[in-house]
């Protein structure tokens, strides 16, 4: 339910935050909230992956990238993420989470999002998306970069490459 209520503001503030292009950096604020903790009496682990959740909706709304989605009949999935925690958010404390796309292969959209609170980096992660169509399929990378305005030219780290290709699931025989 907290996630919702997050959603709710989120969608409330965009108009006041100001747009951002889908390729810059969006910073989303946050506060840990009472829900977000774990019996140790800090931010749950899992917490981070539903925070990070609204921060990547944050870059899709404000980008005007949801909209484009939404027309088109396509919808994004997380099909793998890898997250390294750093230090422990506190009850009550504010903390921001930085999103941005790092780029795309011929299959994967790759985003990094960062937890920070000043300049302390508390978390960082990695997500490897996809994109479905409503109807059924994949949206391929042609038509994903015609409605996203083309890709820019920035080359993926070789070791989320390695990441991908060691985490593939086979499908069952």
């Amino acid at each position: 339910m907290n996630m919702y209520f997050r959603l709710l503001g989120l969608w409330l503030r965009a108009r006041r935050r100001g747009p951002v292009g889908l390729w810059d950096t969006a910073v989303t604020p946050f506060r840990v909230v009472p829900t977000d903790l774990d019996p140790l009496g800090h931010m749950t682990n899992g917490k981070y992956l539903t925070v990070m959740d609204v921060g990547r909706m944050d870059l899709m709304l404000r980008s005007g990238f949801l909209k484009k989605m939404q027309r088109a009949g396509w919808y994004p999935v997380v099909a793998g993420q890898t997250i390294t925690y750093r230090k422990s958010l506190q009850p009550w404390q504010r903390f921001e989470v930085h999103t941005r796309v790092l780029g795309f292969d011929d299959r994967w959209g790759y985003i990094e999002q960062t937890f920070r609170a000043g300049a302390t980096v508390y978390a960082q992660a990695h997500v490897r998306t996809r994109f479905l169509k409503r109807g059924g399929g994949s949206v391929e990378h042609d038509e994903l970069a015609q409605v996203a305005g083309g890709f820019p030219e920035a080359a993926l780290p070789q070791w989320l490459l390695d990441w991908t290709a060691a985490s593939r699931i086979e499908a069952a025989a």
